[in-house]
């Protein structure tokens, strides 16, 4: 019967050891199945689990039949599940020993095709993420895109950095997954839901869970799902982060897992790149310093620079119809000092360029319409995209 397949078998087992998914994978490797599992009597769940197991009431096949029907709901949605035994299950994320037992996949893509090997890089980091953080997430992301490897971006559909690295790399054409901590018909933050309902309809690109159907985005959760990002991850870059956070978690994690960690040092005295600097001082993550010297260690192979004459270029074809040539000079010239000197306020800005203030403001203020910039309260100015 269609209830009894294995892989309704092995969502039992993922649901039921979600939380130890190493009694899950010591069962799997003495039983061989999952439906092996479920047919021992009695008398052998006492030998191997213990006379006053939790578990014992659980592994009845009740569960395998809720199961089933679960996932040929799950399927309507275009949600499928993959076992831990299953060939198409990541093999990088297999070798962690608290792997999960299962993922629930949300992807137009099947899951053989979605985890063929590949280079596959985690980002993450803060929530509170700065404009510095921000520019540095999106030009390390573009410059992949750039690479002849061009890997698949890992992260969590979070808010600042996670999203960050997500969007950016759809926008530059990169394959990304979202590790969400819920359920897979949940979408958490609900300020994503749209984005993350686009990603699961672009080739290469999925939400996946552990978590079944029905779980809330609770604190404990997002801890655990970090050891699914840091185990997808050939490498994980830590963008910003706090001495303790999220990012700090899943950079050890894939520290312990033998992943290269790398990390975007920032100044002493910002709470948001003490973790980055600790990371770096105690030699678990290398230092970002450049994008080309990173992309080598990356082993993605060269990315085109970027030079003042790139902006020019790239400005007269977006404005050609709609400025002039001395406009387009001004509009480069605001942009160079930007990018040499991050984090510069607008008045600044018109003593660098010699402009009047209603110059700078009228010209930032089509940049960062346009994409080009981002400028904040204090209208601090930074690069935050290139077209």
């Amino acid at each position: 019967m269609k209830y009894f397949e294995e892989r309704a078998y092995l969502c039992a087992l993922n649901r039921i050891f979600g939380f130890e998914p190493k009694i899950a994978h010591a069962l799997l490797s003495h039983f061989g199945s999952a439906s092996e599992v479920f047919s021992i009597n009695e008398r052998e769940m006492d030998m191997i689990l213990g006379p006053y197991s939790r578990y014992r009431k659980s592994l009845q096949i009740s569960a395998v039949e809720k199961e089933a029907k679960e996932l040929e709901k799950l399927a309507e949605k275009g949600i499928c599940f993959l076992g831990w035994n299953e060939e198409a299950y990541p093999d990088l994320l297999r070798q962690c020993e608290d792997a999960p037992a299962g993922l629930y996949i949300r992807s137009m893509t099947p899951p053989e095709e979605l985890f063929r090997p590949r280079k596959e890089i985690g980002i993450v980091g803060t929530r509170d993420l700065s404009l510095y953080g921000r520019e540095w997430c999106m030009k390390t992301v573009e410059a992949m895109a750039e690479t002849k490897v061009k890997p698949r971006i890992i992260s969590g559909l979070a808010l600042g950095t996670d999203i960050c690295a997500h969007k950016t790399a759809v926008e530059c054409g990169l394959e990304t997954i979202a590790v969400m901590a819920t359920g897979p018909e949940t979408i958490y933050p609900a300020r994503h839901r749209e984005f993350a309902l686009r990603l699961c309809e672009t080739p290469g690109c999925a939400l996946i869970t552990d978590y079944p159907p029905g779980t809330a985005p609770l604190a404990i959760h997002f801890l655990r799902r970090n050891r699914i990002i840091a185990g997808l991850s050939e490498a994980l870059l830590l963008m910003e982060s706090k001495i303790r956070g999220g990012g700090m978690m899943t950079s050890r994690l894939a520290f312990s897992y033998s992943r290269d960690v790398y990390a975007l040092p920032g100044r002493v005295d910002d709470i948001r790149s003490q973790g980055c600097n600790y990371l770096i001082r105690n030699k678990i993550a290398e230092p970002i310093i450049s994008t080309a010297d990173l992309m080598e260690s990356l082993g993605l192979g060269n990315h085109r620079t970027i030079n003042k004459k790139d902006w020019k270029d790239w400005l007269a074809r977006e404005y050609e119809d709609r400025m002039t040539t001395d406009r387009i000079s001004e509009m480069t010239a605001i942009l160079d000092v930007i990018r040499k000197e991050r984090g510069i306020q607008l008045e600044e800005l018109c003593s660098r360029c010699g402009m009047s203030y209603s110059q700078v403001a009228m010209l930032t203020g089509i940049l960062e319409t346009d994409g080009y910039i981002s400028i904040d309260l204090l209208q601090r100015c930074a690069i935050v995209s290139r077209k």
